[in-house]
């Protein structure tokens, strides 16, 4: 099997958020999301470690629109697939899935994850979905931030 067809397998489309749940159902799911757009030690070690609190590790990524209304109109860098298949590239990511909203809240209350993580630059009464989450007894846990690394920082070294 090719690499591009093992990354593919990867990419799940809304639709296919039932079937996961099925099969899943005795595994916990934990989610988080983003832009992903330049990666760096930061996104890495935050997907790495989202990885430890379940099995099954699902990537909410910002479609390329989503992304410009929400860091202006000279962003993304690398576009949607791009994104996509380096994300799905990484061995402790179990799915990546593309949201067109600016938030993925109504991804989530699709997926019903067990664990909602989000980086250390975030408060939990800021995080998109985390009373949802709550309110079935899901948890939200949040990864200290890695100093120093970000994609604005990045693209103004460049």
């Amino acid at each position: 099997m090719k690499i591009n067809e093992i990354i593919h397998q990867k990419v799940l489309r809304t639709e296919d958020l039932p079937i996961l749940r099925k099969k899943s159902v005795a595994q916990k799911i934990t989610f988080t999301n983003g832009c992903f757009d330049l990666i760096h030690p930061g996104h890495i070690h935050l997907l790495y470690r989202a990885k430890e609190f379940g099995d099954i590790l699902i990537v909410g990524l910002n479609s390329d629109e989503s992304v410009r209304s929400l860091k202006g109109e000279t962003r993304p860098v690398k576009d949607e697939y791009m994104r996509m298949l380096t994300l799905a590239s990484f061995f402790f990511v179990d799915y990546v899935i593309l949201f067109s909203e600016q938030t993925p809240e109504k991804l989530i209350h699709k997926i019903r994850p067990n664990i909602l993580v989000k980086g250390g630059d975030y408060n939990e009464s800021e995080i998109v979905g985390a009373d949802f989450v709550k309110s079935y007894g899901g948890m939200i846990k949040i990864i200290p931030f890695l100093e120093n690394y970000s994609t604005s920082s990045l693209i103004g070294k460049v």
